[in-house]
């Protein structure tokens, strides 16, 4: 299929809530797709962050051919071998193994989510805090949680009692009180552009959560699993969290979701409280598994962080004038804009061989696979500049 048959096909066949796809993509090796066309493309943007070990890792194709010749889906009324190990895994890695902790296992970060408004619930206190801009997920629950009007607006009345507050820690200090059962945070906002928290903000929610009695949840979908040159965000903080909402990364791939819980936290869960069919099953789990398992063999989280240092600096030294910065950490990065024009850069990488994503009018979203080396981003330091140079012509052609 390929030309316009594609296009077609997908206006007459698919919802339209994803808008028009940018191309008919037939396979992938490492970082770069391929189209029906036969064209190759850089793929710095991994499926949304999905993508740790790139496509067709043999790692991953090799669990998933293991495991799909023994079991695949067996139900929650069973316990599996994979299961086990990932949550052993993932309570080792986030340190809640140490506090005692529990995982959960779902299909994605929406889920994992929806896990944490139940926890939050379980604690009989009415108020949930979440920050403005904020992207949770676009299930009921999470998009309860999600501080981005525009996403809520059409789905109102949500979830009551969630209170959206500024990214500061004296909005957070005048919001906490004793009827407040949970502060919900992103370390890192990626939908709002790739935005950090303040400095020192998880320590101080950290302190002031404790003091208060709320829990504090982590949404580290996007950020987890070594995407910012440590294996979860929270940790650079120097914090342990009440529970952490977890996906993209942890599966490569394969649709996988979780919330792990720390302490006391971890308790509040009992028998019927939450379920999914699909979730923690052996075909996902043994995937997950092993890609944690290569991350680690072959330390892809300093690999990210060097990368990500790198990759700042490829991108500030080429000189455009439209680029007014990086900001992020390790390959989860943001290409500040001087003027609204990131998706016209989107589709001019796009022509030129170069996947990016457009996190908001003013920022190209940089979150490649944690393979990448010096020969991806070089390759990528010539697309991008191609596309940027490309804008900049329009740009002063309008001017002219």
């Amino acid at each position: 299929m390929t030309g316009s048959d594609w296009q077609d096909a997908y206006a007459a066949r698919m919802m339209r809530v994803f808008g028009t796809p940018l191309a008919h993509l037939v396979r992938g090796e490492g970082a770069h797709v391929w189209d029906a066309e036969g064209r190759r493309y850089l793929d710095f943007l991994a499926g949304i962050a999905v993508n740790a070990l790139g496509y067709a890792h043999p790692v991953f194709v090799e669990a998933v051919s293991r495991q799909a010749a023994t079991l695949t889906q067996v139900s929650n009324y069973f316990s599996t071998p994979p299961q086990l190990a990932l949550a052993e895994r993932l309570l080792r890695l986030t340190g809640a193994e140490a506090a005692d902790g529990r995982a959960y296992f779902a299909n994605s970060g929406t889920e994992a989510i929806e896990a944490g408004v139940k926890l939050a619930r379980l604690t009989g206190r009415p108020r949930i805090l979440a920050l403005v801009n904020s992207f949770h997920g676009r299930t009921m629950g999470s998009l309860s949680v999600t501080g981005k009007q525009a996403l809520r607006e059409p789905f109102e009345p949500l979830l009551p009692g969630v209170e959206f507050i500024d990214s500061t820690v004296e909005a957070l200090e005048a919001a906490l009180g004793g009827d407040v059962a949970a502060l919900i945070v992103e370390p890192i906002k990626g939908e709002a552009g790739v935005l950090p928290l303040p400095e020192g903000y998880l320590a101080a929610a950290r302190e002031l959560t404790a003091r208060h009695g709320a829990l504090l949840i982590l949404d580290e979908i996007q950020t987890g699993a070594g995407r910012t040159g440590d294996w979860f965000a929270f940790q650079r903080a120097g914090i342990v969290p009440d529970a952490v909402a977890l996906a993209k990364g942890i599966g490569g791939g394969m649709p996988l979701g979780a919330l792990v819980a720390f302490g006391p936290a971890a308790e509040l869960m009992g028998p019927g409280h939450h379920g999914s069919t699909f979730g923690g099953n052996p075909l996902a789990t043994a995937v997950g598994d092993a890609v944690l398992a290569e991350i680690e063999r072959a330390d892809l989280v300093t690999n990210a962080r060097r990368r990500g240092a790198q990759l700042t600096d490829v991108v500030l030294g080429l000189g455009s004038a439209l680029v007014t910065g990086v900001r992020g950490a390790g390959l989860m990065l943001g290409v500040a804009l001087a003027q609204p024009v990131a998706p016209a850069v989107v589709t001019a990488a796009l022509g030129h061989g170069l996947i990016v994503n457009a996190a908001n009018p003013e920022t190209i979203r940089l979150v490649p696979p944690l393979t990448i080396g010096d020969e991806e981003i070089g390759e990528f330091g010539e697309r991008f500049a191609e596309a940027l140079r490309t804008v900049e012509a329009v740009i002063e052609e309008g001017d002219a």
